[in-house]
């Protein structure tokens, strides 16, 4: 098992909400969102070499974009993250999380080397600034903390998924300590965001899930031909620098289950 990650329970047929049966109504649908997924992701890729140069309220848009391109709605409550270095991290369920920790914040992404090869997302990726990590490598790991307290140092966002696997969302699984020592080391916030899934005008459902052995295609699919899909991201108060000893507590500190939303919280709703 590597530190980085562990691995989950969850698998595509136990966990996993999907129909037996796709209608044919709804196969030309789920085609025009994929196309529309590509196209927005392509815009991106064409775009990337301005960098910096984009500002980060145009950033979130395209995140979003991806996002509702796919078919699904985004919720978002919760104040602005606070700009400066920031270490934001998030529950893991879905392909679909990655544009909508963006969207909160744009930030450089750790990411497993892996990714640096998958075709259009990998050099996007890499173009994005993604941090990419060794998982197998456990002497790696001090250089990989260093490299982001050092992104942090520099005022950079990062962003992670610190249960280091994917959870069909029922479940969920523990924060690893590892890249909160990053953010103690660097003096930076924390600014913990809860992500989940559910059906227009009903319950939480696991069909965006991309879990155990399912492929990217098949949750792909999954999420186009699904119906009134809506993304629920909760931004949680910012942990402030000095208010915990070490990454263990940090750590506890930003998977907390409180999700009573302060007076001020503002809610965006992207039909």
């Amino acid at each position: 098992m590597s530190a980085w990650l562990p691995t989950a329970p969850c698998t595509p047929r136990a966990c996993v909400d999907a129909p037996a049966a796709v209608p044919a109504w709804a196969v030309p649908r789920a085609l025009l969102r994929l196309t529309g997924v590509v196209l927005v992701l392509l815009a991106g890729i064409a775009l990337s070499p301005f960098g910096a140069r984009i500002p980060a309220s145009l950033v979130r848009r395209w995140c979003r974009w991806i996002v509702r391109a796919a078919g699904v709605r985004v919720r978002v409550t919760g104040a602005a993250a606070p700009t400066g270095g920031l270490l934001l991290v998030a529950n893991h369920i879905s392909w679909l999380d990655v544009p909508l920790l963006a969207a909160v914040r744009p930030a450089r992404m750790l990411a497993k080397t892996e990714v640096r090869r998958w075709p259009v997302a990998g050099p996007l990726a890499a173009r994005g600034g993604t941090l990419f990590i060794e998982r197998d490598r456990l002497r790696a790991l001090p250089d990989t903390v260093a490299r982001i307290a050092g992104a942090l140092r520099e005022g950079a966002a990062v962003a992670a998924f610190p249960e280091g696997s994917t959870w069909c969302g029922r479940a969920q699984g523990t924060f690893r300590r590892a890249v909160f020592q990053a953010a103690l080391d660097a003096g930076v916030p924390v600014q913990p965001v809860r992500i989940g899934y559910r059906l227009a005008g009903g319950g939480p459902t696991t069909a965006p899930a991309y879990v155990g052995d399912d492929t990217l295609l098949a949750s792909l699919w999954r999420v186009a031909t699904a119906s009134g899909l809506v993304a629920e991201v909760e931004v949680r108060d910012a942990i402030p620098p000095g208010g915990h000893p070490d990454r263990r507590s940090l750590a506890r500190a930003a998977q907390a289950p409180e999700t009573a939303a302060p007076a001020w919280t503002h809610r965006v709703l992207v039909a």
